[in-house]
């Protein structure tokens, strides 16, 4: 009995500590604390009566993952050792396979490949899903599970199964593991247009970004014509960094908003003065894989009309997800809020329409457009919209984004001046090839303004 009343008081503990997160006009009733005693008989009967014996902490830690899990696909709790790496990976710097990865009907799906890792160098690509992992089922693993065991030591090889739209049988994907700082903002010239790609929004990106406007408003001065701003694949990252990144192309205005449970605490995000490229033409492009502070950034830039939004509907998450710490237990990733574009609209499910709509069509590789859409929405327990019909997005406002990544590749960081070899050309990338097109159109508008 000890056993068990030591099981209950665990039980009452965690409960207690998801309620701390918000305890205003809680009241705890009988029916409660008759399903904690629920949990501790069946941990208590477990204990003693399972076919082999099970560590009591992973019995708790599959409880609080279960727990969590059932709320919505980006809740989750972090156990001590996955709480140290996703520090590491918000501060840009992480070992692993290099993929963005969310989970749906159990299997892992790729949300996006980084840039110059060796999940990008192997040719995954977004919208692939991992079934086997070294020939094991991912089908049964939880998503934290299956990072789990796509981490590991750097220079050691694993087999993914990946099954592949267009692809009649599952490809076997060999990918080293490695580790790398992620370069989250790259850039170059071309004519007299600057590009610029932000892969991820680490704790650098805003210094990274200013660094690059500077270097080309340096090379072009009065010459330039404007930005093309990449956020496609971009799976997103801090909200700060989100927030600064729209910062600095917007003069003032809100940026965003997030609202908390019934609205019960709004916070609203400003621009400070000071636009970068003075007003210079900017033009951001998106796709499906962009998400969470990609779409915050697309979504402030489009409701004040400072930039053109050109490419496909992005990713459509629309919550914001604070990292709880849990003392020497780890930390928990809790959706605490979602956020709002300036014009109030939540992107949540339905993503960021572009401006201007544009498939990436490639003269070798044409693929058919008429497509079903992997989006947030298509999530299993993804959350509803809040404004019905509108949309929202995500991001994580303490930590990293969503759906925890196994990591990145393993090269040192390269200067920018090399971006020939890493950045995609307009030649070979419709979409960029319009934005491009667009911005030396708007340049010519303007100068008979």
């Amino acid at each position: 009995m000890k056993k068990f009343a030591a099981t209950a008081v665990i039980a009452l503990a965690i409960f207690g500590a998801g309620m701390a997160v918000n305890t205003v006009g809680y009241s705890a009733n009988s029916d409660t604390y008759k399903q904690l005693n629920l949990f501790g008989d069946v941990f208590e009967r477990i204990r003693s009566q399972y076919v082999k014996d099970v560590e009591d902490e992973e019995l708790i830690e599959a409880a609080i993952n279960g727990m969590l899990a059932s709320l919505d696909p980006h809740s989750s709790y972090l156990n001590p050792k996955n709480f140290e790496d996703m520090q590491v990976q918000t501060r840009g710097e992480y070992g692993g396979l290099g993929l963005e990865v969310t989970q749906e009907s159990g299997v892992v799906r790729v949300v996006s490949p980084i840039d110059d890792t060796p999940a990008a160098k192997a040719g995954m690509k977004a919208g692939d899903y991992i079934t086997h992992l070294d020939g094991e089922q991912v089908m049964g693993l939880t998503l934290n599970e299956a990072v789990e065991k796509m981490r590991g030591e750097v220079g050691e090889p694993i087999v993914l199964t990946v099954v592949r739209k267009g692809e009649k049988a599952p490809l076997e994907i060999t990918i080293t593991r490695d580790v790398i700082k992620i370069k989250s903002v790259r850039y170059r010239v071309e004519d007299e247009i600057g590009y610029v790609r932000i892969t991820s929004f680490t704790e650098t990106t805003e210094n990274n970004l200013k660094d690059a406007l500077s270097a080309i408003k340096e090379e072009l001065g009065d010459n330039l014509q404007g930005i093309v701003l990449d956020l496609r694949n971009n799976p997103g990252g801090l909200l700060d960094q989100a927030i600064a990144v729209s910062d600095a192309f917007l003069d003032r205005g809100e940026v965003v908003s997030t609202r908390t449970r019934n609205d019960r605490s709004v916070q609203r995000y400003n621009a400070r003065k000071g636009d970068l490229i003075n007003g210079k033409s900017l033009v951001v492009l998106i796709n499906g894989g962009s998400a969470s502070a990609s779409e915050i950034v697309a979504g402030a830039l489009q409701d004040h009309q400072r930039g053109v939004v050109v490419g496909t509907q992005s990713f459509g998450k629309g919550s914001v997800q604070t990292v709880i710490p849990l003392g020497a237990n780890g930390a928990m990733r809790l959706t605490t809020a979602y956020y709002f574009t300036p014009s109030g609209t939540s992107i949540q499910g339905d993503g960021i329409i572009p401006d201007v709509v544009v498939e990436q069509l490639r003269l070798e590789d044409a693929e058919a457009i008429n497509t079903r859409r992997r989006s947030e929405a298509s999530l299993r327990g993804s959350l509803e919209n809040p404004n019905g019909d509108e949309n929202v997005e995500e991001t994580d406002e303490n930590a990293e984004q969503n759906s925890a990544d196994p990591g990145t590749a393993g090269e040192d960081e390269a200067e920018n001046t090399e971006d020939e070899k890493t950045l995609t050309t307009a030649q070979r990338d419709y979409q960029l090839n319009y934005a491009f097109n667009l911005i030396r159109g708007m340049a010519i508008a303007r100068n008979y303004e």
